[in-house]
């Protein structure tokens, strides 16, 4: 069987979100909900994929952002809100000439596995005359979900009964829908206009498919997921809840893959982070997206890294910041209070403490004495500074960018370098130091006076 055809269901309009933002923009891990499930579709290698969205501003938000996760989806807009199954509707045309599977998904359902969906297309694969399919799953509190009615063999899907049609036998029944179904091309094609919105919602359910095609004599199955897998989210509380489910995932990830987190509960990782082998993590350490970690490498507590590459052997931290565009190379160490910014520390080089590192290169083994600050912002533009291999950059110093400082140079503490410093030259910029005997114990008689003059005054 071919790749199937996707259907992505994204127009909900999320009210108990409380949200300008539609709510399958809402982040995960550091993708939006969306993007979760067009990563899910695309590890099936589908034929096409369809996204269908709301109107208006809030639809043209959803749209952009699922052809900036996958440029080659189709479109299809939900102009009124009646129901999933009306959704589907208007994402027909977009499968003309398609005859494989039809697979449909939810965008605010952002930890759906491929292993779970896989099954469910292959009931349509392995048994010609299954019509459809339906995900379902074991609740732990079956509540308002619909009920899934399982033929005597456990193959076959007899009903869904919502829970409050279900009689009182059936709300026993803790195997439930996910609404995610897989049904053929042309069944789908067949049974769509026979949807009905006579209800109390006044609205065309997908579910509904499942009646229709009993009634025609044809063959409903069923396949299973964890629970979790099918989550939806609603509100801010659902959110935090698929959120803590996607850390256990990628926590778990990491340390099957060789990494040692001290307290894994208190790391937070982005649906990219790239952890490598015998990495270690100390508590308190968030990677934001777009990180990658080498193996060997070192990350103490409180650290923040997002957009940032660490190669083998470095050492992070504790209180560290790397933002995008920070690469610290093999060996080399930042320390703690020090943030880097669009900036390559290469091998063996140290920034130990107090230190702002931006649109700046730090040379092999130079050392980069407590708060150093790479002034790269003239107000209007950034400009680069470059400091050479073996230089020794003295603490408190301000490098004024565009500057270069030459290989084996050495900058006094305390200065302010505007130009640049060829190789092995020493650079100094403070004001000479001067001294006055006693003028401090002077001075404090003095204001000693003062006071009591004003004191008697008053």
């Amino acid at each position: 069987m071919n790749g199937p055809a996707i259907i992505i269901l994204a127009a909900g309009m999320g009210t108990r979100m409380k949200s300008r933002l539609p709510k399958v923009l809402h982040a995960v891990a550091g993708r939006s909900m969306l993007g979760h499930v067009l990563a899910v579709a695309r590890e099936l290698a589908p034929e096409r994929v369809v996204v269908v969205h709301g109107p208006g501003e809030e639809g043209a938000l959803v749209a952009e952002e699922a052809r900036r996760q996958m440029p080659e989806v189709a479109l299809a807009e939900q102009a009124e809100r009646k129901g999933t199954g009306h959704a589907v509707m208007q994402a027909v045309d977009a499968l003309e000439g398609f005859e494989g599977p039809v697979l449909v998904l939810y965008g605010d359902v952002p930890l759906l596995r491929v292993e779970s969906l896989e099954p469910l297309l292959a009931k349509l694969e392995a048994e010609p005359e299954v019509a459809l399919a339906v995900l379902g799953f074991h609740a732990e509190e079956p509540g308002a979900y619909g009920r899934m009615v399982v033929g005597a063999d456990g193959e076959g899907l007899q009903a869904i009964v919502e829970a409050k049609d279900a009689s009182e036998e059936q709300l026993k029944i803790d195997y439930c829908n996910s609404g995610v179904m897989a049904v053929r091309a042309d069944v789908l094609r067949a049974l769509l206009p026979k949807l009905s919105d006579d209800n109390a919602q006044g609205e065309f359910y997908l579910t509904d498919l499942v009646a229709l095609a009993r009634a025609a004599g044809m063959r409903v199955a069923h396949a299973e997921c964890a629970e979790e897998e099918v989550l939806g989210v609603n509100s801010r509380v659902e959110l935090a809840r698929a959120e803590k489910v996607m850390q256990r995932r990628l926590r778990a990830r990491a340390m099957t893959h060789g990494a040692t987190l001290i307290d894994p509960e208190s790391v937070f990782f982005s649906f990219d982070t790239t952890i490598g082998r015998d990495v270690v993590i100390e508590p308190w350490v968030f990677f934001g997206p777009g990180v990658r970690i080498a193996d060997n490498v070192v990350i103490l507590a409180h650290c923040h890294l997002e957009g940032a590459r660490v190669e083998e052997g470095a050492q992070i931290g504790p209180f560290a910041r790397l933002r995008p565009g920070a690469r610290v190379m093999a060996g080399a160490k930042v320390g703690n209070f020090v943030e880097i910014k669009n900036a390559t520390v290469k091998p063996g080089a140290k920034v130990n403490h107090l230190s702002y590192i931006g649109d700046a290169e730090v040379g092999e083994k130079a050392n980069i004495g407590a708060g150093t600050i790479t002034c790269n912002y003239d107000g209007f533009l950034k400009h680069r500074t470059v400091i050479g291999a073996g230089a020794f950059i003295g603490s408190n110093t301000a490098l004024v960018a565009p500057v270069s400082i030459g290989a084996g140079a050495l900058v006094a503490a305390g200065s302010t370098i505007t130009k640049d410093v060829p190789d092995d030259a020493l650079a100094i910029e403070r004001a000479e130091e001067r001294v006055s005997e006693g003028w401090a114990a002077r001075y404090r008689e003095r204001k000693r006076r003062e006071k009591e003059r004003r004191k008697r005054g008053k």
